[in-house]
């Protein structure tokens, strides 16, 4: 026994759940998650939890004390610092037995806090102190990377809405401040992007909209990133075709996004494109084609031999956007594996990428009989059999009916194998 306690003495530290041999006392585990407590808060109840435990409780829906059932509020959780000190000395007298000591929690930001510090920001942006607005802006994205509360706290308080008003009030000195307007960007995607029409307002002007898009296209891979989300944010917010028209109409734009599709830096800025040129092509059809230009189908039918299905049901709903023009779809058309993708991911990702695949096929295929046999020989056929069977929407179900019809006419009577019978080269990843 004493030699298997050396050997975890020596072994790396390790949580104090996951080292059988030590007890932890049990009022310094957290009532919901059983977890020794990293940051001790007390309720109004005068029940004591972990932090993040009890406001994921409330965050939840939950408006009562897991314990006493007694009602509770999130501003009424106390930092319970007596038992945090002690709870550190229990893990610093277990250190040689490979606890780890749990470090001292930092306060978290208060509405109060939040308003004073974004006041102060708003009112720097509006005597245009760049020194004073980049230190701000770092302050900001400093408290919202530290905890998930901090970044609501700011969010609430209209983080969005001023960040993006200083980002546009020094978007024509992008030369001069690079630092401050690729920090004022970083502190919008850490504390919230613009999320309701008054913020949105301040970047769907000319001067935010070309900067943006400098950025896609020069700046750093971080700013591409902050960039890409801050686009997506704003088609997200307003979802209004005046401002579609006037972001697809910005120079370079379109070409950016479809760039970071077509050569990703990162999943995340790839699926931000993504979502950006999905609202722009839903609202604009002349959108559409300017994507489509740019060379961006051949990328959405590579991105649905994917596995990751975040990533392919965004593929799927930009593919279906584009296939609304007639470019689009002769693109489609060309690519030898767009037909077969389609028909694969009709059942493998989610109920909405279902939907998405059979209208894409049904754009496809109500007007191109080479897309009909393509269908019918990768055996979609039976899967839209089988999707009206086990039922869908509306729409969906009467875009299913005419697509067998579309199938049906173009392949009667024509020797067709079935997809069975034939080996389909590169469609190995699928």
């Amino acid at each position: 026994m004493a030699m298997a306690w050396k050997r975890r003495a020596k072994s790396k530290a390790k949580p104090a759940t996951e080292i059988p041999e030590i007890a932890v006392p049990p009022h310094f585990r957290c009532p919901i998650s059983l977890e020794l407590m990293k940051d001790p808060v007390t309720a109004c109840t005068g029940i004591t939890y972990d932090r993040q435990s009890i406001e994921g409780w409330l965050q939840r829906g939950h408006i009562t004390c897991p314990v006493t059932h007694q009602q509770l509020r999130s501003d009424e959780l106390l930092p319970n610092l007596v038992l945090t000190r002690m709870i550190q000395s229990w893990c610093g007298a277990h250190r040689d037995a490979g606890v780890e000591r749990i470090p001292t929690p930092k306060i978290p930001l208060s509405a109060p806090q939040a308003e004073e510090l974004l006041s102060e920001l708003a009112a720097f942006a509006r005597r245009r102190d760049a020194g004073r607005c980049e230190q701000l802006a770092a302050r900001v994205r400093a408290l919202a990377r530290e905890s998930e509360r901090n970044r609501r706290c700011l969010a609430s308080n209209g983080a969005g809405r001023v960040l993006a008003a200083a980002f546009s009030a020094f978007a024509a000195n992008y030369a001069e401040l690079p630092e401050l307007l690729e920090g004022v960007l970083a502190a919008m995607a850490a504390a919230g992007m613009a999320t309701d029409d008054e913020a949105a307002s301040f970047l769907a002007a000319p001067e935010p909209l070309n900067l943006l898009a400098e950025m896609l296209r020069h700046g750093s891979l971080a700013a591409r990133l902050n960039a890409a989300m801050a686009v997506k944010s704003l088609l997200a917010t307003t979802s209004s075709k005046p401002i579609s028209e006037l972001v697809s109409a910005t120079e370079g734009m379109v070409e950016a996004l479809a760039k970071l599709v077509k050569e990703p830096i990162s999943q995340q800025a790839m699926k931000a494109s993504l979502a950006a040129i999905y609202y722009m092509v839903s609202e604009d059809e002349g959108a559409a084609e300017s994507v489509v230009e740019q060379g961006v189908v051949p990328a959405l039918v590579e991105v649905l031999t994917e596995p990751e299905r975040g990533m392919c049901e965004k593929a799927l709903a930009v593919l279906e956007g584009v296939l609304s023009c007639e470019r689009g779809r002769a693109a489609a058309c060309s690519h030898a594996l767009a037909v077969p993708a389609l028909a694969k991911r009709m059942f493998r990702v989610s109920e909405a990428a279902t939907e998405l695949a059979v209208s894409a096929l049904w754009k496809l295929c109500g007007d191109c009989g080479k897309c009909s046999r393509e269908a019918v020989q990768v055996g979609a056929f039976p899967k839209l059999l089988l999707l009206l069977q086990i039922g869908c929407g509306e729409e969906t179900k009467e875009r299913a009916t005419q697509l067998i019809k579309f199938l049906n006419e173009n392949c009667s009577g024509k020797n067709i194998e079935c997809a069975d019978t034939m080996d389909f080269k590169g469609l190995n990843k699928l």
